[in-house]
């Protein structure tokens, strides 16, 4: 029997060991099959490239002791597999660190656009205690890209505007014809030759030596219109004008004789010689009586202000191309063109050339709201105080110093005209200025910029609700309330209330857009000074009209821009 079972026992062995070995055979080429397929061999490589990356990754670690990434370091360790919060930890340790960093290349940045905009500011007030203290010299400070060599640049005008014989004329007028009002580089360059004749000596010569205008209540720009009068008459009359003393100008910025001038802000409107001339001969009572020189009390108030407009050049107000627009469509046409035309031609001669005190004054605000933005430009080619200042070359000497500095563009000069002149004309708030403003950002959408001028301090406030827009000004104390402009003046003193206007108005000049309102002198001088100076084609957004253009107004809808009007006859 036991012999029996035994042999039961090993058959069934034998047959489990048969069953086990097929099973092995079959798994074998399952797992075979399975190992050859595209898949799982992707896998098994990356799952070894991993297994390698990793041993690689530990032996550098435990090696090497210490790693370091950027501005932060680690500490050799092994962190076990499940310590999920060190992790964490390590991951915001690392992003605060970076933040760190980048705050602190920030803070450097600023450090040297700080230093820089400093340097500038040294250089305007000719400190020289300033870089002895930094241990540098003046020429080593890197061009300004927004400020002029105002006492190089003078120089260069002062030569410019000196008559000899066979000389050029001195341009000063920018952009095309096309850019310009019709026969400006023309009209600019007679006037010129008028008012500096060869020889001031000619007995035959005559002169309107005048003051300007000092009534109370006269601002600048009722004093420059009186003066564009004087200049007509002076044409008219083949006579030299001769601009004698000047109120504005009668301040301690103003120094020598060039106080209670004109030329303490713009090169005289004739020569050196021809005033010494005018001056001598004003002297004598025959001159007086014989008509070789006249002056303000020789003609009635309508001769200089609404007085005849030189004829030598035509008519050439009559094929103006409108640019102007009010109430959205264009001014064609009004019974003051002649007068608009020739009060841009005349202001543009007057205020031709500055002197190196308006230029000083102009770089000062240039500097105020754009240096930092400059600061800015120049580091992004490197610290300066690394590099040695190179040797101007001529290209720079003859070509590059002609241009004009720079400002961020585009630029829109809005100038918001309120207070006492409700009594002359329709005012606006600011949000009228600044729905032409938009206006325009709407065909110009890369336009955010405003050099804002106002005499109002709630204009300023308000400025501040329009974030879409960054605005520059200058910095003054403004008018609150609605006193008059001659009380705001008063407050302000002389020099100040004659100064920074200037400056807003020679910066409206050069801004690519202009809005205002005509019915202010002041936007109405701006605006030709932009006509004869390349913005032409800029147009004028105007809030209301000027207030003696009461009748002979003719509009054309901006859409058919194209279509000029003048007396009834299209063109």
């Amino acid at each position: 029997t036991r012999d029996r079972n035994n042999k039961k026992l090993m058959e069934a062995r034998g047959t489990s060991g048969i069953s086990m070995k097929s099973l092995e055979r079959v798994v074998s080429d399952k797992a075979l099959k399975l190992g050859n397929s595209f898949p799982c061999q992707i896998c098994v490589v990356g799952f070894l490239c991993g297994i390698c990356l990793t041993s690689l990754f530990l032996a550098a670690l435990t090696s090497i002791g210490t790693f370091e990434l950027a501005a932060f370091s680690f500490s050799s360790f092994s962190p076990p597999c499940n310590s999920t919060s060190q992790i964490i930890n390590m991951g915001a340790d690392i992003d605060m660190k970076l933040k760190w960093k980048n705050k602190a290349e920030t803070e450097e940045e600023n450090d040297q656009v700080n230093l820089l905009v400093s340097a500038w500011d040294n250089l305007l007030l000719n400190n020289e205690d300033y870089f002895k203290k930094l241990g540098i010299s003046k020429s080593d400070v890197p061009n300004a890209p927004h400020l002029e060599n105002c006492e190089e640049r003078t120089r260069a005008r002062e030569r410019l505007d000196t008559r000899i014989s066979n000389h050029t004329f001195p341009s000063w007028i920018n952009g095309g014809d096309e850019d310009n009002y019709p026969l400006t580089r023309r009209v600019q360059r007679e006037i010129w030759y008028h008012q500096h004749p060869l020889d001031c000596e000619d007995k035959s010569l005559k002169f309107l030596v005048a003051d300007w205008e000092t009534l109370p209540g006269f601002g600048i720009g009722a004093q420059i219109a009186g003066m564009t009068g004087l200049l007509a008459i002076a044409i008219n009359e083949n006579r030299v004008l001769v601009s004698n003393y000047y109120n504005r100008a009668d301040h301690d910025g103003c120094k020598g004789s060039a106080r209670g001038s004109w030329s303490c802000y713009f090169l005289p409107e004739t020569s050196k010689e021809c005033r010494k001339r005018a001056f001598e001969v004003m002297k004598k009572r025959e001159a007086w009586e014989r008509g070789t020189v006249t002056g303000k009390q020789n003609y009635s108030t309508k001769e200089i202000w609404s007085g005849h407009i030189p004829k030598r050049w035509g008519k050439p107000w009559s094929y103006m191309r409108p640019t102007t627009e009010i109430n959205g469509s264009l001014l064609t046409s009004h019974r003051k063109m002649d007068r608009r035309w020739w009060r841009a031609q005349a202001a543009r001669y007057l205020m031709r050339f500055q002197t190196e005190y308006t230029c000083g004054l102009v770089n000062v605000a240039r500097h105020s709201a754009f240096g930092k933005e400059a600061a800015e430009i120049v580091l992004s080619a490197g610290g300066w105080r690394k590099k040695k200042k190179k040797k101007r070359s001529e290209i720079e000497e003859s070509v590059w110093s002609s241009h004009k500095p720079w400002i961020p563009r585009p630029m829109l000069s809005v100038h918001v005209r309120m207070g006492d002149k409700a009594c002359e004309m329709r005012v606006a708030a600011l949000e009228e200025y600044m729905r032409l403003a938009d206006r325009i950002r709407e065909r110009f959408p890369e336009l955010n910029r405003i050099w804002l001028s106002t005499e109002m301090k709630e204009v300023v406030d308000r400025s501040k609700e329009y974030g879409q827009w960054r605005f520059y000004y200058t910095e003054v104390a403004r008018q609150v309330g609605n006193n008059s402009m001659a009380e705001y003046e008063a407050s302000l003193g002389r020099e100040m209330s004659t100064n920074y206007p200037l400056v807003n108005f020679l910066m409206a000049s050069e801004a690519d857009f202009f809005v205002g309102a005509l019915g202010s002198t002041w936007c109405f001088l701006i605006d030709g000074m932009r006509n004869t100076g390349g913005k032409v084609m800029s147009g004028f957004l105007s809030v209301n009209k000027d207030r003696f253009w009461r009748s002979g107004v003719k509009f054309v809808p901006v859409w058919n821009q194209f279509r000029f009007e003048f007396s009834g006859a299209q063109i």
